[in-house]
């Protein structure tokens, strides 16, 4: 009898801990991090004016010194009268991007309005200033169509060789380690003023007075992870970028320099940045100078 019920009292020991640890194997369930999330997400091409349209830019010929021109690879408001591009905006994703070489395929824009002045490959020889992309040629790499739209003199500024090769091109390559860490970017991208410094000397303007050298160079980049929903994903946290340059020859390689708000273009400009953006969240992204890293 004794005996018989130690046996009983040690299975059901055996049995308690067999149970026990059961219940300790069982991992208890976790939520995906917000960077497993934007692993997970697939990168897309977006529209390229999602954030807005800064200058209320329209496709009416009147509208000639604020034209709007829609391209699959980007979207633009032209001025006809400075030859030139008031600013240039498009989206950045992995989706954008590939193996396809630069074309270096310059030529004037066949889809300008009839009678409107055509710059054309050889409009910036012997200005002293480079054929400075707005939307990058690395921007574009997806296809030979894709990159070669970005060779069309209306996405072109008359830039100062150091900016554009030093400066500008530093920024650029920051953007694309940016995308290759996962996020994706909506990018704007302009000039204001009149009369810059290239490797001649000063000149306001080029092509024989039809094509205006700018005085600055700005750019806004909207850095967000990998998603959809992108306007109303921006928070007073997101990381935005502006940069206000000098066209000239002998300015910073360092393009972090160059620093400042979004708010401080804007009155440049007389844009309305973001504006697709909540205003409550464009009040304090737009008051903040980034301080992030920059390469």
């Amino acid at each position: 009898m004794q005996r018989t019920l130690v046996r009983i009292l040690s299975l059901a020991m055996v049995a308690s801990v067999v149970v026990s640890c059961s219940k300790d194997a069982v991992a208890p369930a976790t939520s995906p991090s917000a960077s497993s999330q934007s692993a997970d997400a697939t990168a897309t091409r977006d529209g390229n004016m999602a954030l807005g349209n800064p200058s209320g830019a329209t496709t009416s010929t009147t509208n000639y010194t604020n034209y709007l021109m829609n391209k699959t690879q980007y979207s633009m408001s032209y001025h006809r009268d400075r030859g030139i591009p008031n600013w240039v905006s498009w989206h950045l994703s992995s989706a954008w991007l590939g193996s396809t070489a630069r074309q270096d395929n310059f030529s004037a824009d066949a889809t300008l309005p009839s009678g409107w002045y055509r710059a054309g490959s050889t409009s910036y020889s012997g200005s002293g200033f480079d054929r400075g992309h707005n939307c990058p040629s690395a921007d574009r790499t997806g296809s030979v169509a894709d990159n070669s739209a970005t060779f069309l003199m209306t996405n072109m500024m008359p830039q100062a060789p150091n900016n554009n090769q030093r400066t500008w091109a530093s920024l650029e390559n920051y953007c694309r380690t940016l995308v290759d860490a996962g996020n994706e970017l909506y990018i704007i991208c302009g000039s204001y003023g009149k009369g810059g410094t290239g490797s001649n000397g000063y000149a306001a303007t080029i092509d024989a007075g039809r094509i205006t050298v700018p005085a600055r160079c700005w750019k806004v980049i909207v850095v967000l992870p990998v998603g959809t929903g992108d306007a109303a994903r921006v928070t007073t946290s997101t990381r935005v970028i502006a940069i206000d340059t000098p066209n000239d020859n002998s300015l910073s390689t360092t393009w972090g320099t160059y620093r400042t708000t979004v708010n401080a273009i804007e009155a440049a400009t007389g844009y309305d940045l973001l504006s697709a953006v909540s205003s409550s969240v464009q009040t304090t992204i737009e008051a903040k100078v980034d301080n992030g890293p920059t390469s």
